[in-house]
Protein backbone atom coordinates (compact mmCIF):
# COMPACT_ATOMS: atom_id res chain seq x y z
CA UNK A 1 0.00 0.00 0.00
CA UNK A 2 1.82 3.87 -0.85
CA UNK A 3 2.02 6.17 2.06
CA UNK A 4 -0.44 8.73 2.57
CA UNK A 5 0.53 11.92 1.11
CA UNK A 6 -0.31 13.40 4.03
CA UNK A 7 2.22 10.43 5.72
CA UNK A 8 4.90 11.89 3.26
CA UNK A 9 4.85 15.57 5.11
CA UNK A 10 6.48 14.62 7.94
CA UNK A 11 9.24 13.28 6.00
CA UNK A 12 10.14 16.80 5.31
CA UNK A 13 10.27 17.83 8.95
CA UNK A 14 6.60 19.25 9.30
CA UNK A 15 4.08 17.60 11.38
CA UNK A 16 0.53 17.19 11.03
CA UNK A 17 -1.97 17.38 13.83
CA UNK A 18 -5.57 16.57 13.44
CA UNK A 19 -8.26 20.31 13.50
CA UNK A 20 -10.54 18.34 15.45
CA UNK A 21 -12.01 16.18 18.17
CA UNK A 22 -15.49 14.75 19.41
CA UNK A 23 -15.93 11.31 21.34
CA UNK A 24 -17.03 10.01 18.15
CA UNK A 25 -13.60 10.24 16.13
CA UNK A 26 -12.00 8.72 19.21
CA UNK A 27 -13.91 5.65 20.46
CA UNK A 28 -14.72 4.66 16.77
CA UNK A 29 -11.22 4.06 16.46
CA UNK A 30 -10.74 6.55 13.66
CA UNK A 31 -8.40 8.85 15.28
CA UNK A 32 -6.16 6.08 15.97
CA UNK A 33 -6.30 5.21 12.40
CA UNK A 34 -5.34 8.90 11.35
CA UNK A 35 -1.78 8.74 13.53
CA UNK A 36 -1.52 4.88 11.76
CA UNK A 37 -2.33 5.44 8.21
CA UNK A 38 -1.77 9.04 7.53
CA UNK A 39 0.52 10.11 10.73
CA UNK A 40 -1.24 12.40 12.53
CA UNK A 41 1.12 13.44 15.15
CA UNK A 42 -1.48 15.45 17.58
CA UNK A 43 -4.67 17.57 18.07
CA UNK A 44 -5.95 20.76 18.55
CA UNK A 45 -9.16 21.70 19.91
CA UNK A 46 -10.98 25.39 20.28
CA UNK A 47 -14.41 26.50 21.32
CA UNK A 48 -16.04 26.53 18.13
CA UNK A 49 -14.69 22.45 17.60
CA UNK A 50 -16.31 21.36 20.86
CA UNK A 51 -19.57 23.65 20.64
CA UNK A 52 -20.43 21.44 16.97
CA UNK A 53 -19.23 18.48 19.01
CA UNK A 54 -21.91 18.27 21.83
CA UNK A 55 -24.15 20.50 20.23
CA UNK A 56 -24.96 17.95 17.20
CA UNK A 57 -24.21 14.74 19.16
CA UNK A 58 -26.14 12.87 21.78
CA UNK A 59 -22.66 11.41 23.02
CA UNK A 60 -22.63 13.89 25.58
CA UNK A 61 -26.33 13.90 26.81
CA UNK A 62 -25.71 11.29 30.03
CA UNK A 63 -22.63 13.44 31.30
CA UNK A 64 -24.55 16.70 31.09
CA UNK A 65 -27.27 15.20 33.58
CA UNK A 66 -24.65 13.45 35.93
CA UNK A 67 -22.56 16.39 36.10
CA UNK A 68 -25.50 18.77 36.33
CA UNK A 69 -26.86 16.80 39.61
CA UNK A 70 -23.62 18.97 41.14
CA UNK A 71 -23.49 22.76 41.82
CA UNK A 72 -21.17 22.96 38.96
CA UNK A 73 -21.27 26.23 36.38
CA UNK A 74 -22.35 25.14 32.71
CA UNK A 75 -19.08 26.58 31.99
CA UNK A 76 -17.52 23.96 34.63
CA UNK A 77 -19.85 21.13 33.11
CA UNK A 78 -18.24 22.04 29.65
CA UNK A 79 -14.79 21.87 31.30
CA UNK A 80 -15.78 18.36 32.49
CA UNK A 81 -16.76 16.83 29.07
CA UNK A 82 -13.54 18.80 27.44
CA UNK A 83 -11.14 17.25 30.07
CA UNK A 84 -12.64 13.94 29.59
CA UNK A 85 -12.40 13.77 25.76
CA UNK A 86 -8.71 15.35 25.93
CA UNK A 87 -7.71 12.90 28.73
CA UNK A 88 -9.10 9.94 26.51
CA UNK A 89 -7.03 11.91 23.43
CA UNK A 90 -3.91 12.18 25.14
CA UNK A 91 -3.60 8.53 25.87
CA UNK A 92 -4.33 7.87 22.04
CA UNK A 93 -1.26 9.79 21.30
CA UNK A 94 1.03 9.14 23.73
CA UNK A 95 2.78 6.71 21.96
CA UNK A 96 3.44 9.13 19.75
CA UNK A 97 4.89 11.69 22.39
CA UNK A 98 7.08 9.19 24.13
CA UNK A 99 9.00 8.09 20.71
CA UNK A 100 12.86 6.87 21.37
CA UNK A 101 13.87 9.34 19.42
CA UNK A 102 12.52 12.67 20.16
CA UNK A 103 10.51 12.42 23.75
CA UNK A 104 8.54 15.02 23.70
CA UNK A 105 8.47 16.29 19.79
CA UNK A 106 4.57 15.59 19.04
CA UNK A 107 1.73 13.01 20.42
CA UNK A 108 0.20 16.72 21.93
CA UNK A 109 -3.64 17.41 22.79
CA UNK A 110 -4.45 21.11 23.04
CA UNK A 111 -7.24 22.85 25.31
CA UNK A 112 -8.03 26.14 25.13
CA UNK A 113 -8.91 28.52 27.82
CA UNK A 114 -12.62 30.11 28.19
CA UNK A 115 -12.27 32.22 25.15
CA UNK A 116 -14.04 35.04 27.28
CA UNK A 117 -10.53 35.55 29.51
CA UNK A 118 -9.02 36.05 26.34
CA UNK A 119 -8.31 39.98 27.48
CA UNK A 120 -7.69 38.64 31.06
CA UNK A 121 -4.35 37.96 32.47
CA UNK A 122 -4.77 36.89 35.78
CA UNK A 123 -8.10 35.25 34.92
CA UNK A 124 -6.19 33.09 31.76
CA UNK A 125 -3.05 32.18 34.42
CA UNK A 126 -5.41 30.64 36.77
CA UNK A 127 -7.83 28.56 34.16
CA UNK A 128 -4.51 27.39 32.91
CA UNK A 129 -3.39 25.66 35.99
CA UNK A 130 -6.91 23.91 36.54
CA UNK A 131 -6.99 22.53 33.40
CA UNK A 132 -3.22 21.94 33.42
CA UNK A 133 -3.45 20.30 36.69
CA UNK A 134 -7.27 18.70 35.40
CA UNK A 135 -6.17 16.93 32.65
CA UNK A 136 -2.75 15.91 34.56
CA UNK A 137 -1.42 14.06 31.41
CA UNK A 138 2.40 15.20 30.27
CA UNK A 139 1.86 15.69 26.46
CA UNK A 140 -1.16 18.07 27.03
CA UNK A 141 -1.05 21.62 25.68
CA UNK A 142 -3.04 24.21 27.15
CA UNK A 143 -4.09 26.82 24.61
CA UNK A 144 -3.39 30.67 25.47
CA UNK A 145 -4.24 33.43 22.99
CA UNK A 146 -1.68 35.83 21.57
CA UNK A 147 -2.94 38.76 22.39
CA UNK A 148 -1.50 41.65 24.76
CA UNK A 149 -2.57 40.80 28.01
CA UNK A 150 -2.03 36.92 26.97
CA UNK A 151 1.79 37.26 26.95
CA UNK A 152 2.24 37.70 30.63
CA UNK A 153 -0.01 34.63 31.15
CA UNK A 154 2.02 32.78 28.46
CA UNK A 155 5.45 33.86 30.20
CA UNK A 156 4.03 32.38 33.91
CA UNK A 157 2.97 29.20 32.60
CA UNK A 158 5.71 28.17 30.73
CA UNK A 159 7.79 29.20 33.62
CA UNK A 160 5.32 26.94 35.67
CA UNK A 161 6.21 24.23 33.26
CA UNK A 162 2.77 24.35 31.27
CA UNK A 163 3.66 23.44 27.77
CA UNK A 164 1.50 25.89 25.83
CA UNK A 165 -0.43 26.43 22.40
CA UNK A 166 -0.47 30.15 21.38
CA UNK A 167 -3.51 30.57 19.88
CA UNK A 168 -4.48 33.30 17.59
CA UNK A 169 -1.86 34.72 16.12
CA UNK A 170 -2.10 37.39 12.78
CA UNK A 171 0.85 39.59 12.46
CA UNK A 172 4.74 39.96 12.78
CA UNK A 173 5.57 41.73 15.65
CA UNK A 174 2.96 39.81 17.63
CA UNK A 175 4.28 36.70 16.71
CA UNK A 176 7.98 38.26 17.83
CA UNK A 177 6.33 39.03 21.31
CA UNK A 178 5.61 35.94 21.48
CA UNK A 179 8.56 34.44 21.05
CA UNK A 180 9.90 36.63 23.66
CA UNK A 181 7.20 35.08 26.16
CA UNK A 182 8.24 32.17 25.88
CA UNK A 183 12.03 32.51 26.14
CA UNK A 184 11.66 34.76 29.21
CA UNK A 185 9.64 32.17 30.92
CA UNK A 186 12.26 29.47 30.30
CA UNK A 187 14.23 31.53 31.69
CA UNK A 188 12.96 32.01 34.56
CA UNK A 189 12.64 28.75 35.12
CA UNK A 190 16.34 28.30 34.84
CA UNK A 191 16.67 30.82 37.16
CA UNK A 192 14.86 29.19 39.38
CA UNK A 193 17.18 25.72 39.38
CA UNK A 194 14.53 24.21 37.35
CA UNK A 195 14.06 21.45 34.33
CA UNK A 196 13.64 23.43 30.51
CA UNK A 197 13.37 20.05 28.85
CA UNK A 198 10.60 18.61 28.15
CA UNK A 199 8.47 21.60 28.58
CA UNK A 200 6.92 22.71 24.87
CA UNK A 201 5.53 25.24 23.29
CA UNK A 202 3.74 26.19 19.51
CA UNK A 203 2.82 29.66 18.05
CA UNK A 204 -0.35 29.31 16.19
CA UNK A 205 -0.48 31.85 13.14
CA UNK A 206 -3.71 31.66 11.58
CA UNK A 207 -3.87 31.78 7.62
CA UNK A 208 -7.02 32.15 5.39
CA UNK A 209 -8.96 34.72 7.62
CA UNK A 210 -5.73 36.96 6.72
CA UNK A 211 -6.58 35.95 3.22
CA UNK A 212 -10.12 36.33 3.39
CA UNK A 213 -10.04 40.50 5.26
CA UNK A 214 -7.02 41.19 3.04
CA UNK A 215 -7.78 40.30 -0.63
CA UNK A 216 -10.87 42.53 -1.10
CA UNK A 217 -8.80 45.54 -0.09
CA UNK A 218 -6.14 44.72 -2.73
CA UNK A 219 -8.86 44.54 -5.76
CA UNK A 220 -9.39 47.75 -4.36
CA UNK A 221 -5.74 49.54 -4.36
CA UNK A 222 -5.61 48.02 -7.76
CA UNK A 223 -3.21 44.81 -6.70
CA UNK A 224 -5.77 41.81 -7.32
CA UNK A 225 -2.79 40.30 -8.50
CA UNK A 226 -1.83 39.86 -4.78
CA UNK A 227 -4.75 37.65 -3.94
CA UNK A 228 -4.16 34.45 -2.00
CA UNK A 229 -0.84 35.59 -1.54
CA UNK A 230 -0.42 37.66 1.65
CA UNK A 231 -1.51 34.85 4.44
CA UNK A 232 1.55 32.87 3.00
CA UNK A 233 4.23 35.67 2.48
CA UNK A 234 3.26 36.82 6.34
CA UNK A 235 3.92 33.23 6.73
CA UNK A 236 6.99 32.18 4.89
CA UNK A 237 8.86 35.48 7.05
CA UNK A 238 7.86 34.36 10.08
CA UNK A 239 9.37 31.29 9.44
CA UNK A 240 12.50 33.95 8.75
CA UNK A 241 11.97 35.25 12.40
CA UNK A 242 11.76 31.29 14.33
CA UNK A 243 15.05 31.04 12.29
CA UNK A 244 16.56 34.35 13.89
CA UNK A 245 15.49 33.98 17.47
CA UNK A 246 16.05 30.57 17.69
CA UNK A 247 19.87 30.24 16.71
CA UNK A 248 20.65 33.17 18.56
CA UNK A 249 22.90 33.21 21.28
CA UNK A 250 20.48 33.73 24.00
CA UNK A 251 18.73 30.69 23.11
CA UNK A 252 21.62 28.70 22.60
CA UNK A 253 22.18 29.01 26.74
CA UNK A 254 18.93 27.42 26.93
CA UNK A 255 19.22 24.79 24.45
CA UNK A 256 22.45 23.67 26.60
CA UNK A 257 20.15 22.63 29.18
CA UNK A 258 17.58 20.81 27.35
CA UNK A 259 14.93 23.34 25.84
CA UNK A 260 13.28 23.41 22.45
CA UNK A 261 12.38 25.89 20.25
CA UNK A 262 8.57 26.89 20.12
CA UNK A 263 7.45 25.91 16.99
CA UNK A 264 5.39 27.88 14.58
CA UNK A 265 2.03 26.18 13.63
CA UNK A 266 -0.01 26.68 10.86
CA UNK A 267 -3.56 26.92 11.69
CA UNK A 268 -6.89 28.23 9.82
CA UNK A 269 -5.63 25.90 7.02
CA UNK A 270 -8.92 25.18 5.15
CA UNK A 271 -9.09 27.00 2.48
CA UNK A 272 -12.20 29.54 2.25
CA UNK A 273 -11.76 31.01 -1.59
CA UNK A 274 -12.79 28.27 -4.11
CA UNK A 275 -11.11 29.86 -6.40
CA UNK A 276 -7.89 28.41 -5.02
CA UNK A 277 -6.63 24.91 -4.87
CA UNK A 278 -8.43 23.54 -1.56
CA UNK A 279 -5.52 22.01 0.05
CA UNK A 280 -2.89 25.27 -0.64
CA UNK A 281 -2.48 26.27 2.98
CA UNK A 282 -1.09 22.95 3.34
CA UNK A 283 1.26 23.10 0.10
CA UNK A 284 2.69 26.24 -0.05
CA UNK A 285 4.57 25.66 3.78
CA UNK A 286 5.28 22.72 4.09
CA UNK A 287 8.82 22.76 5.99
CA UNK A 288 11.18 21.56 8.69
CA UNK A 289 10.51 22.13 12.29
CA UNK A 290 6.72 23.32 11.52
CA UNK A 291 3.43 22.30 11.98
CA UNK A 292 0.18 22.47 10.10
CA UNK A 293 -3.35 21.43 12.08
CA UNK A 294 -5.66 20.66 9.62
CA UNK A 295 -9.44 19.88 9.55
CA UNK A 296 -10.58 16.50 8.96
CA UNK A 297 -11.90 17.92 4.82
CA UNK A 298 -8.62 19.35 4.16
CA UNK A 299 -6.69 15.93 5.57
CA UNK A 300 -9.15 14.15 3.14
CA UNK A 301 -8.49 16.29 0.26
CA UNK A 302 -4.60 16.23 1.13
CA UNK A 303 -4.53 12.59 0.88
CA UNK A 304 -6.47 12.51 -2.37
CA UNK A 305 -4.33 14.72 -4.33
CA UNK A 306 -1.49 16.64 -2.48
CA UNK A 307 1.76 17.12 -3.33
CA UNK A 308 4.18 16.95 -0.52
CA UNK A 309 7.44 19.05 -1.17
CA UNK A 310 9.23 21.24 1.16
CA UNK A 311 8.24 25.00 0.00
CA UNK A 312 8.15 27.23 2.83
CA UNK A 313 11.72 28.98 2.25
CA UNK A 314 10.71 29.28 -1.43
CA UNK A 315 10.55 32.66 -2.76
CA UNK A 316 11.52 33.97 -0.19
CA UNK A 317 12.28 37.46 -1.86
CA UNK A 318 8.73 37.74 -3.57
CA UNK A 319 6.94 37.14 0.10
CA UNK A 320 9.03 40.21 1.10
CA UNK A 321 7.66 41.96 -2.06
CA UNK A 322 4.34 40.97 -1.53
CA UNK A 323 4.54 42.84 1.90
CA UNK A 324 5.83 45.51 0.45
CA UNK A 325 3.53 46.09 -2.00
CA UNK A 326 0.62 45.44 0.46
CA UNK A 327 2.32 48.45 2.48
CA UNK A 328 3.08 50.94 -0.25
CA UNK A 329 -0.89 50.01 -1.87
CA UNK A 330 -2.34 51.75 1.29
CA UNK A 331 -2.91 48.51 3.58
CA UNK A 332 -2.22 48.96 6.97
CA UNK A 333 -1.61 45.68 7.78
CA UNK A 334 -1.28 46.41 12.14
CA UNK A 335 -4.56 47.45 11.58
CA UNK A 336 -6.05 44.66 9.17
CA UNK A 337 -4.21 42.19 12.07
CA UNK A 338 -5.88 44.05 15.29
CA UNK A 339 -9.08 43.59 13.68
CA UNK A 340 -8.42 40.31 13.11
CA UNK A 341 -7.44 39.42 16.38
CA UNK A 342 -11.08 41.06 17.88
CA UNK A 343 -12.67 39.31 15.53
CA UNK A 344 -10.98 35.47 16.31
CA UNK A 345 -12.18 36.67 20.09
CA UNK A 346 -15.73 37.29 18.54
CA UNK A 347 -15.98 33.91 16.69
CA UNK A 348 -14.90 31.95 19.92
CA UNK A 349 -17.43 33.82 21.93
CA UNK A 350 -20.10 33.35 19.88
CA UNK A 351 -20.02 29.44 19.92
CA UNK A 352 -18.91 28.70 23.08
CA UNK A 353 -21.80 31.07 24.65
CA UNK A 354 -23.85 28.90 22.28
CA UNK A 355 -22.21 26.00 23.94
CA UNK A 356 -23.56 27.15 27.63
CA UNK A 357 -26.53 27.91 26.21
CA UNK A 358 -26.69 24.75 24.80
CA UNK A 359 -25.38 22.92 27.92
CA UNK A 360 -28.06 24.64 29.99
CA UNK A 361 -31.20 23.35 28.02
CA UNK A 362 -30.10 19.51 28.36
CA UNK A 363 -29.68 19.96 31.84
Amino acid sequence: MATSKVKQIHDFGQSIWLDFIDRKVIASGELKKLVEEDGVRGVTSNPAIFEKAISSSSDYNADIAELAKSDKTNEEIFFGLAVADIKLACDLLWPVYNEEDVVGADGYVSLEVSPFLALDTEGTISQARQLWDAVDKDNVMIKIPGTEPGLPAIQTAISEGININVTLLFGLDRYEAVTEAYISGLEQRAAQGLPVNHVSSVASFFLSRIDILVDPLLDEKGVGELKGEVAIASAKLAYQIYKRVFSSDRWKKLEEKGAVPQRLLWASTSNKNPAFKDTRYVEALIGPNTVNTIPLETLEAYRDHGDPASRLEDDLEAATQTMEKVREAGIDMDAITKQLEEEGIEKFNKPFQKLLDAIEQQK
